[in-house]
């Protein structure tokens, strides 16, 4: 690969403590060098101008469903990944509900393989139990071998007092997390939407918020009792107060809980549902305006670690259906950035920093991407560049995923990429 020289930005990389104008220089996929303007010399190199621009580590997405293997219909790794680059992402972490479920090495390593066609690192996310049945454990140790950097059974919770303590301990002596899907499907059978005055107005049957604040306090009591620091409880998708002040309790209690929340959430409440619109449900659900207000306070305030997209495409024959039998989930890796800017640092006034911080910096802390969520040298050369005050609006039609449900297409947003480097690659440039 030829250097890289990106001159003429704005560095910001929350992991050296950088928020000014500097150049950067990428040899051979790695960060070699940062500097004040022009003061970097090296012959043979490619230069990017970025004026006027944002240069930031590229973001990183903890949270993504890319559907391959079984359904490629919906998204592939190639298309996924994809819009991934052109939303500003360098890594994402694909779930393992695909069919079938990624509960063996075989499967990992099929998902990193060159054949997939990845435009950025694809890191996968491996079942906790065997089918993701919630009964026998996988073997950690063997999936962390072959590139598994977490254990979960999303979209499918371990419900079990004893797998999950189980899931604990095992995932702690192979030094990974476990990320749960917090919701006691015990109490959202048959339900589609968040409980409340809009699901009782649309005739719906609401999951209730215990469903899921009840389950992030079964596994933080399940943490305190296993009694070693080593093991790690992350919660997925947050979207309730009283789960959000659950972590906030655990932590003060000194256990290692952390926690995603995705744009979601802290953009919409359930009024988005409007007269049945599919492209607002999702799982969790759109919740009431004051979890929505609390979800911005997390992130403010620091209880929330990272902003995750909980990417999740569906085929249109699949959404155009009844509100009650249409599947979860909404695509977001391209408008992640834009809404994240246009609510939070716009609207909120939190610094372009702490939005870098929360959606590369942080999330790649939590799973310990080692390399990745930096522009430090020696790093990945992993690198995003954005226009902070450029407006431009949201097409679900031109997205580079393969499906469009989305409850934000036509949106007007702040913030807009204009150049994603990966592992000194340009995979993306806008045109």
């Amino acid at each position: 690969m030829k250097p890289i020289l990106i001159r003429g930005g704005h560095l910001i990389d929350p992991a050296s403590g950088i928020d000014m104008p500097r150049d950067l220089l990428l040899i051979d996929g790695k960060v070699a060098s940062v500097d004040a303007p022009e003061k970097i010399k090296h012959a043979g190199v490619e230069i990017l101008s970025a004026k006027d621009l944002v240069v930031a580590p590229g973001l990183v997405d903890i949270h993504v469903h890319l559907r391959e293997p079984g359904q490629g219909y919906k998204e592939t790794i190639a298309t996924g990944t994809a819009a991934a680059a052109a939303g500003g992402f360098t890594t994402v972490c694909a779930m393992p509900n695909t069919i079938p479920v990624n509960d063996s090495p075989e499967t990992t390593r099929w998902m990193q393989a060159p054949e997939r066609g990845a435009a950025i690192r694809v890191f996968p996310i491996a079942a906790a139990t065997r089918g993701s049945m919630g009964e026998a454990l996988t073997e950690y140790g063997s999936l962390k071998a072959a590139g598994a950097v977490a254990v979960t059974d999303d979209g499918k919770p371990i419900l079990g007092d004893a797998i999950m303590r189980e899931a604990l301990i095992a995932a702690a002596r192979a030094n990974l997390p476990v990320i749960q899907h917090a919701e006691d499907t015990r109490l959202t059978g048959g339900c589609s939407m968040n409980a409340g005055r809009v699901a009782f107005r649309l005739g719906l049957r609401g999951m209730p918020t215990e469903a899921e604040s009840g389950l992030v306090e079964r596994d933080i009591r399940l943490l305190a009792e296993v009694k070693d620091s080593r093991t790690h409880l992350h919660v997925a998708h947050l979207s309730t107060r009283a789960a959000l002040d659950a972590v906030r309790r655990a932590r003060r209690n000194g256990l290692r809980v952390t926690c995603e929340v995705a744009p979601h959430h802290f953009v919409l409440n359930e009024e988005a549902i409007g007269n049945y619109d599919t492209s607002a449900k999702m799982n969790p659900p759109l919740r009431a305006e004051l979890d929505r207000v609390a979800m911005v306070e997390g992130i403010i305030d620091g209880s929330i670690d990272c902003i995750a997209t909980d990417h999740a495409p569906h085929a249109a024959h699949e959404k155009e259906q009844e509100f009650e039998r249409a599947p979860n989930g909404i695509t977001g890796l391209e408008s992640a950035l834009g809404l994240s800017i246009s609510i939070l640092h716009v609207r909120h006034k939190l610094p372009l920093g702490r939005i870098i911080a929360l959606l590369s910096t942080q999330p790649a802390a939590v799973l310990g991407l080692k390399g990745r969520g930096s522009l430090a040298v020696g790093s990945a050369a992993d690198v995003v560049i954005f226009d902070p005050v450029k407006k431009w609006i949201f097409k679900a039609s031109k997205s580079k995923s393969k499906s469009k449900n989305t409850p934000f297409d036509g949106w007007s947003l702040q913030g807009q990429v204009s150049m994603t480097i990966s592992e000194g690659r340009v995979v993306y440039h806008k045109s």
